[in-house]
C-alpha cells in the first residue's frame, strides 16, 4: 500500500504558507492586511495562537473584517486538533504504522 502525504502541519508554516492560507480563506480581506501578516512576521505557528486581540494589536481594526479572520483562524485550529486526534488515534491502534512526527 502506497503512502499517503500527509498535509504539512498548519504550525509548521512559514509566512508564505500563511499568505497563501490568508489569501484562500480570507480572500475579501487579503489586499487590505497581507502586508500586516508578513512586517509582523505571522507564521503558522503564530497564526494558530492568535486572539482576537492580538488581531487588534496587527492592525485589523474593522470588526467585521477581524470577526471573519478570527472565525477562519478558529476553523484551522479545529481541522488541526482534529487532525493530530487522528494522528494520536493511528499511532495507539497500528504502533507500528507510520511516525507521523518524524
Amino acid at each position: 500500500m502506497g503512502k499517503l502525504a500527509r498535509p504539512k502541519p498548519c504550525y509548521l508554516w512559514t509566512t508564505a504558507e500563511v499568505q497563501k492560507w490568508l489569501k484562500r480563506h480570507c480572500s475579501e480581506y487579503f489586499q487590505n492586511y497581507s502586508q500586516l501578516f508578513i512586517i509582523h512576521d505571522i507564521s503558522g505557528k503564530a497564526l494558530v495562537h492568535m486572539s482576537e486581540e492580538a488581531l487588534i494589536r496587527l492592525g485589523i481594526n474593522n470588526p467585521n473584517h477581524r470577526e471573519a479572520v478570527w472565525r477562519e483562524i478558529l476553523k484551522l485550529r479545529l481541522k488541526a486538533d482534529i487532525q493530530e486526534m487522528k494522528e494520536i488515534e493511528m499511532s495507539t491502534k497500528y504502533p507500528d504504522h507510520i511516525n507521523f512526527f518524524k
